[in-house]
C-alpha cells in the first residue's frame, strides 16, 4: 500500500515498487482553509504546530476613533513581524474611565451585537489572518460588563468573555460600571491553537488560569489597564504584577502573553481631577514562566514571540503537574473562608 506526502505546492502519492504519481494542486492547496486542514495532518508531529504572538501596548487618547485607528496601525504592524494571534488592550477605545464613578460614562457603552469595533476588527482580522481578541465596555440591557469578543483568523466572530473578578479601590472604580461577569473562564478554539482570555483584575487569580488551562488553553492572554496608585504615588505594583503572571505560565506550563497600556490619565472625579500613569510592561512568558520579551514603561511596543505548542504539549504533559493533581482535596476552594464545606 502506498503512503501520502503533504507540502505546500503538492501531493505526492508513493507506489510500493517506488514509481511516483503526482498530481500538481496548486490551484486547489492556494485556498487557506484546505491548507490548515492538511497541515493538521502533522500536528503530531514536533515542530509542526509553530505560532507566533503578539502583545501590543500603546497610550490611549479619550478618543474611540484615534484609539481603533492606533490598534489597527498597530494589529498591521504585529501581522508584519509575522504574528497568527495580537492582543490589544483592555478598554483600549478611551481613556481608563474607572477612576471616576460617574453616571455619563454608561454612555461609552455598547451592545455586543453590531459593535463597530468588533465588526472593523473583524474585517481587519480577515483580510490579515491573524486573531485578535478584543476588548469593549458591553452594554446588555440593563447589566454591564468589561468583555472580549475573540474574532477568528477568517473574521468569524467566537463569542464572548466577560471579566470575572471585579476590582473596587482608588482609581479603580469597576464596581461602579460592571456586573461581574457570568461566561465562567473560556477557551476559544482559534485556527492558530486553543487560547485562553481573562482579564486584568482576573490575572492576580491562580485559579482563573488553572481552569482555563483544564479546559485545553495552549496559551493564556491578559489585556490590562494597570498603573499607578492615586491614593499613594510611591506604591508600584508592576514587579508584583509582571511575577503573579509568570507564576501562572510556569505552573500551568503554558505562554502568556499580557498587554498593557502607558501614559498619564486625567480623569474628573466627584472630588476633584484623578490621574494614573499607566506602566506598560507589555510582556511574553514561555511555559516556564521565562521573560521572553518586554516592553518599557513609555513607549509603544509591538512585542511577538514565537511557540512550538506540540513541543510544549509534550513538555507539560511529561512534567506531571496534571497527571498528579488532586481535584478531591481542592473542595476548600470553593469556599471563602477555607473552611469544609
Amino acid at each position: 500500500m502506498g503512503f501520502v506526502v503533504f507540502d505546500r505546492s503538492w501531493l505526492r502519492i508513493f507506489h510500493p515498487k517506488g514509481t511516483p504519481v503526482e498530481a500538481k494542486l496548486y490551484s486547489i492547496l492556494v485556498n487557506e482553509d484546505l491548507k490548515f486542514i492538511l497541515s493538521g495532518v502533522m500536528r503530531g508531529a514536533p515542530g509542526q504546530r509553530k505560532v507566533t504572538v503578539a502583545a501590543l501596548q500603546f497610550s490611549c487618547s479619550d478618543s474611540a476613533l484615534e484609539n481603533v485607528d492606533t490598534a489597527e496601525r498597530m494589529v498591521r504592524a504585529a501581522h508584519a513581524k509575522g504574528a497568527n494571534i495580537v492582543l490589544l488592550q483592555e478598554l483600549f477605545e478611551g481613556y481608563y474611565f474607572c477612576q471616576a464613578q460617574r453616571e455619563d460614562f454608561f454612555r461609552r457603552a455598547s451592545p455586543y451585537k453590531d459593535h463597530p469595533t468588533i465588526i472593523r476588527m473583524q474585517v481587519l482580522a480577515k483580510e490579515l489572518g491573524v486573531v485578535i481578541p478584543v476588548s469593549f465596555f458591553e452594554e446588555a440591557n440593563n447589566a454591564h460588563y468589561n468583555s472580549v469578543a475573540v474574532i477568528d483568523a477568517d473574521g468569524a466572530d467566537l463569542g464572548l468573555y466577560r471579566k470575572s473578578h471585579i476590582p473596587d479601590g482608588p482609581g479603580y472604580q469597576e464596581k461602579f460600571y460592571f456586573n461581574p461577569g457570568d461566561t465562567g473562564f473560556k477557551v476559544f478554539d482559534t485556527k492558530f491553537a486553543k487560547i485562553g482570555i481573562a482579564i486584568c483584575w482576573d490575572q492576580w487569580f491562580p485559579e482563573a488560569a488553572r481552569a482555563m488551562v483544564l479546559q485545553g488553553a495552549e496559551i493564556l492572554f491578559y489585556p490590562t489597564a494597570i498603573g499607578s496608585e492615586p491614593q499613594d504615588q510611591n506604591l508600584d505594583s508592576r514587579d508584583h504584577w509582571t511575577r503573579v503572571m509568570q507564576g501562572h505560565a510556569g505552573a500551568n506550563l503554558v505562554p502568556l502573553v499580557a498587554s498593557n497600556r502607558v501614559g498619564k490619565e486625567t480623569i474628573q472625579t466627584e472630588h476633584g481631577d484623578s490621574t494614573i500613569t499607566f506602566y506598560g510592561n507589555s510582556f511574553i512568558a514561555g511555559p516556564q514562566g521565562e521573560i521572553l520579551a518586554q516592553a518599557d514603561d513609555k513607549e509603544e511596543a509591538v512585542l511577538t514571540a514565537e511557540f512550538d505548542l506540540e513541543k510544549i504539549k509534550g513538555q507539560r504533559h511529561s512534567w506531571g503537574i496534571f497527571r498528579d493533581r488532586r481535584p478531591d482535596l481542592y473542595k476548600v476552594l470553593l469556599t471563602y473562608d477555607g473552611k469544609k464545606i
